[in-house]
C-alpha cells in the first residue's frame, strides 16, 4: 500500500502538471508541468510495473525497484535537481531489469526476453535524462518500455491460441524496429518513421494473435477486458500514423498526438482492462466486474479522440477540455471499482452468514 501511495502521488501531480500545460491555472502547478511526463511515465507506470513484477518474482530485493522509483518521485517533487530524481528512476529500472533477467533465465521465451528489453529501454531513457538529455530526445525509450511490457504480456497470453506461422518473426521484427526508432530518436524523421511503423506492425500482430479478439465475443468481464485491449490497439495505430505523417521534429501537434494516443489511449486503457486482475494480486482487494465500468472506458477514449481532433484542428479549448475528460474518466473508474469492491465484500459476508 505505501508503494501504491507513491504511485498515486505521481498520478495526481502528473495530472496537475498536464492540466497546467493545457492552460489550466493550478496553484504551484508550473513545477508539476515541467515534470508532467516523467511523473506519469516513471513515477506512475514505472512504479506499478515494478510492483507487479516484484509480486510475480516473489523476492524481497525486487521491491527495491518500486521503492526507488517512488523515492525518485518524492525527490523531484521536493525540488531536488533532476539528475537526483532521474538517477533514482534509473536505479529502479536497473533492479527491474535484474528481476526480468532472473525470470528470463528461469523461463527462456520470447515474451520474457521482451520484458527484459522493455526494462532496459526504461533504464536507457532514465540514464540519458539524468545525463542532461531533454525529455523529447529520450521519450522514445520510455514509450518503448511501456509498449514492450504490454506487448510481452499479450504475447504470453497469445500462447493460449493455436500458433500461427510467422507469429514470432513478425513480433520480433516490430520489436527491433521499435528499439531502432528509440535509438535514433522520435524527434528525427528517421526515428519517428521507424517507431511509427513498429507501432503499426505491433498493432497488426496484436489484432491477429491476441486472445482479446476471441474474448470480445464473450460476456461480462472477459468482454470488458477485451474491449479495453482492442480500443487501445486502435490508438496504437493512430500514434503510428501520427509519427509517420507528422514527424514530431517537424510538427508540434504530431508529437502531442502520438504521445497521448500511446499513453492515454493505449496504456491507460490497458490499465483499465487489467485492474480487475491486478488489484486482487497486489493488495488483495476483491473487485468484480460491473457493466458501469464501460462508462469510464467510454469517457477515456472520448477524451483521447477529442485530444487528437483538437490537435489536428489546433483547437486549444478542445485540448484543455480533453484533460478534464481524462480526470472524469479516472474518477468514474475509481468510483466504479470502489462500489464493486463493496458489493463483493457484502456478497461474501452474506454467503458466509448463510453457510
Amino acid at each position: 500500500m505505501p508503494l501504491l501511495a507513491l504511485a498515486a502521488i505521481a498520478l495526481l501531480t502528473g495530472l496537475c502538471g498536464g492540466l497546467v500545460r493545457l492552460g489550466w491555472s493550478i496553484p504551484h502547478g508550473n513545477s508539476f508541468a515541467q515534470l508532467h511526463g516523467p511523473l506519469l511515465l516513471s513515477g506512475l507506470f514505472g512504479t506499478l510495473i515494478c510492483l507487479e513484477r516484484a509480486v510475480a518474482l516473489g523476492r524481497g530485493w525486487a521491491y527495491a525497484a518500486p521503492a526507488l522509483s517512488g523515492l525518485g518521485t518524492l525527490a523531484l517533487l521536493a525540488g531536488a535537481p533532476i539528475p537526483v530524481g532521474a538517477s533514482a528512476y534509473a536505479l529502479a529500472a536497473a533492479v527491474l531489469a535484474l528481476g526480468s533477467l532472473v525470470i528470463t533465465i528461469s523461463q527462456p521465451a520470447v515474451f520474457t526476453g521482451t520484458l527484459l528489453f522493455g526494462a532496459l529501454a526504461w533504464l536507457a531513457g532514465n540514464v540519458l535524462w539524468a545525463l542532461g538529455s531533454p525529455i523529447p530526445e529520450v521519450i522514445g525509450w520510455w514509450l518503448a518500455f511501456l509498449v514492450l511490457t504490454i506487448a510481452a504480456e499479450r504475447l504470453e497470453l497469445s500462447r493460449l491460441r493455436a500458433p500461427k506461422r510467422g507469429s514470432e518473426a513478425l513480433f520480433l521484427f516490430a520489436f527491433g524496429m521499435l528499439l531502432a526508432g528509440a535509438q535514433n530518436g522520435v524527434m528525427t524523421t528517421n526515428g519517428a518513421t521507424l517507431f511509427g511503423t513498429a507501432l503499426l506492425i505491433m498493432k497488426a500482430w496484436l489484432l491477429r494473435h491476441d486472445i482479446a479478439c476471441l474474448n470480445v465475443q464473450r460476456r461480462g468481464q472477459p468482454r470488458f477486458m477485451a474491449a479495453c485491449m482492442l480500443a487501445g490497439y486502435v490508438w496504437l495505430a493512430v500514434a503510428g500514423v501520427a509519427l509517420i505523417a507528422y514527424p514530431p521534429g517537424a510538427s508540434t501537434f504530431g508529437y502531442d498526438i502520438a504521445l497521448h494516443a500511446v499513453l492515454i489511449g493505449f496504456v491507460v486503457s490497458m490499465v483499465f482492462g487489467h485492474a480487475l486482475v491486478i488489484l486482487p494480486g497486489l493488495i488483495r482487494l476483491r473487485v468484480r466486474y460491473a457493466a458501469t465500468l464501460y462508462v469510464p472506458l467510454f469517457l477515456l477514449h472520448g477524451a483521447v479522440a477529442l485530444r487528437v481532433g483538437a490537435g489536428v484542428a489546433e483547437w486549444g479549448t478542445g485540448r484543455a477540455s480533453s484533460g478534464a475528460l481524462v480526470l472524469l474518466a479516472l474518477a468514474c473508474f475509481a468510483i466504479a471499482l470502489t462500489v464493486s469492491s463493496r458489493r463483493s465484500r457484502t456478497s461474501a459476508a452474506e454467503t458466509a452468514e448463510i453457510a
